[in-house]
């Protein structure tokens, strides 16, 4: 029996969150070491992962099946594609840099009767998103998924309603007021979706008598499966809202701005940057393969909310008076171009749909997380607060600059290529879609360079005059992103090539093939 490789990597970050837990409360630094050592070994089984993955082999690598409920036909059945392979590694690659950057988030605060939440719970309850995040991204088995999916918004709820962030403008008692609406908010929301998608994950087992995603897509493809028309219309409306509302997507995204306002910059990118993404690659595993022909007939739709997501979502930014909310807005934005090339169903789209996941999910968190150092020196999110940053913290502002080059796709830069790619695909097949989603590169430019101008240059204001530059710690953070950025940037091929071979077999399901060009290239 080989080794499950598989279950390991998403065993470990759970045991060592329950490790983590059991740390005294006296032994606040042990718990922090502790999750960070069991984050890098995390790293290096996704990385063992990675390697092992062959992109021109099976669909399904390095599986694990095993009888789970017998009655019900649920299977612990995991399996991984390259597309899973690739957030794997993003989610593996970002939780120790998370951990790093809310090193001192979680600490008890020095003044005030109120105390904050045991500091290796915050750390604790980390580790454990990453866990059921992983197992998601592994799961090949419909009702598997479905518990997971569902179960990260426990930790997720108490991350953002127990851990958020200090900096208000109306101080600590409004901060927590604020914090527990926000951690409402995004688990009524999601919940909501979750129990949509129930009653579809439930019809689907009455349909096709068992949850196995590999069985079910064999079964249709060689016809030993039919579902009526209506029925996998209904069935794909259920599975869709759900992570619609995880992506987020128009008009189910309201819980995000109030989410990363209100959490803190580390566990603001663990929402938008990890989180987040199961809703996306959901779209391309289970609606996709499962229901193909009901994804074609809500193409239209979908493609216009995503563009509405694109341009709504900047135009928000642009407006926007709070640092991280901008943020928040902008990741609508950048959403919405992931769904799009998901949907617009050519190669191109779907590979830049891709890419643009963990392109995402590195420019978000460099940005994020240096605005997070930031806003901890200054105490306050609100834009205005700040003026000439770049004449006392130098290197704080460079990569802030980085980051945000990075979320408006300047060439060079990582996200470049995956929105290219998204632009290109949806073109071809939806010309007007794609020319106006183009507006929102415009937009994107405007927010962040903006931000960037009122909060960087000009006069120094009084209260940033003795602003430290980045430490020791907050440099081992940002410089391998922005590495990341740049390399990718220049160099995506190590990643195109992983996931290609799964957006091609993504694309038979839906049976599928990019448009041909108007004019043949000369032979």
């Amino acid at each position: 029996m080989s080794f499950p490789l598989l279950t390991a990597t998403a065993v470990l970050p759970a045991l060592g969150a329950v490790a983590t837990a059991a740390v005294p409360a006296a032994r606040r630094t042990a718990a922090k070491w502790l999750a960070l050592l069991v984050s890098l070994a995390t790293l290096a089984l996704a990385i063992v992962i990675l390697v092992r993955f062959d992109p021109g082999g099976d669909r399904y690598q390095l599986t694990e099946s095993r009888t789970w409920i017998k009655a019900f036909g649920v299977r612990y059945e995991l399996g991984v594609d390259g597309i899973a392979v690739a957030l794997i590694a993003l989610t593996a690659l970002l939780i120790p840099f998370i951990i790093l950057a809310g090193w001192h988030d979680a600490d008890p605060l020095e003044t005030g009767s109120r105390r904050w939440r045991p500091t290796q719970g915050f750390f604790a309850l980390i580790l454990a998103v990453e866990a059921m995040v992983i197992i998601s991204f592994e799961s090949t088995d419909v009702f598997l998924f479905y518990i997971f999916f569902e179960a990260m918004l426990i930790p997720m709820y108490f991350l953002i309603g127990g851990f958020g962030d200090r900096a208000h403008e109306h101080g600590e008692k409004a901060a927590a007021t604020q914090r527990s609406y926000a951690a409402v908010k995004f688990l009524l929301y999601n919940l909501v979706g979750g129990l949509i998608m129930l009653a579809a994950v439930i019809g689907l087992y009455v349909v096709a008598g068992n949850f196995s995603l590999q069985e079910i897509a064999q079964a249709r493809a060689n016809g030993s499966l039919h579902m009526a028309t209506s029925t996998e219309r209904w069935l794909f409306l259920g599975f869709f809202f759900a992570f619609a509302v995880k992506a987020p997507l128009w008009p189910l995204h309201t819980w995000l701005p109030n989410a990363m306002g209100e959490a803190t910059a580390p566990v603001a990118v663990l929402i938008t940057a990890v989180v987040d993404k199961v809703g996306t690659f959901a779209m391309l595993r289970f609606c996709l393969q499962l229901f193909p022909e009901a994804s074609k007939w809500a193409t239209p739709v979908i493609l216009v909310l995503a563009l509405i997501s694109i341009i709504y979502g900047a135009l928000l930014a642009v407006g926007q008076r709070d640092i991280k909310r901008l943020v928040a807005y902008a990741s609508i934005s950048h959403f919405g171009f992931i769904i799009m090339g998901i949907f617009a169903m050519t190669s191109q789209g779907q590979s830049g749909a891709t890419l643009y996941m963990v392109n995402h999910g590195i420019s978000t968190a460099a940005l994020m997380l240096v605005a997070g150092f930031l806003i901890s020196r200054r105490g306050s999110r609100l834009i205005a607060d700040y003026g000439g940053v770049q004449k006392v913290a130098p290197v704080l502002a460079g990569t802030f600059l980085i980051g945000g080059l990075a979320t408006l796709s300047l060439p060079g830069l990582a996200p470049f290529v995956s929105e290219f790619l998204v632009l290109v695909g949806t073109f071809t097949r939806y010309p007007v879609i794609g020319i106006i989603a183009t507006f929102g590169i415009v937009l994107a430019a405007l927010y962040t360079l903006v931000l960037y101008q009122r909060t960087m240059t000009g006069p120094v204001k009084a209260e940033v005059a003795k602003m430290p530059d980045l430490r020791v710690r907050e440099l081992l953070v940002v410089a391998p992103l922005v590495v990341l950025l740049i390399f990718l940037g220049v160099y995506p091929k190590p990643v195109t090539d992983i996931v290609n071979p799964a957006v091609k077999q993504t694309m038979s399901d839906v049976h599928k093939t990019d448009p041909k060009p108007e004019v043949e290239a000369a032979k």
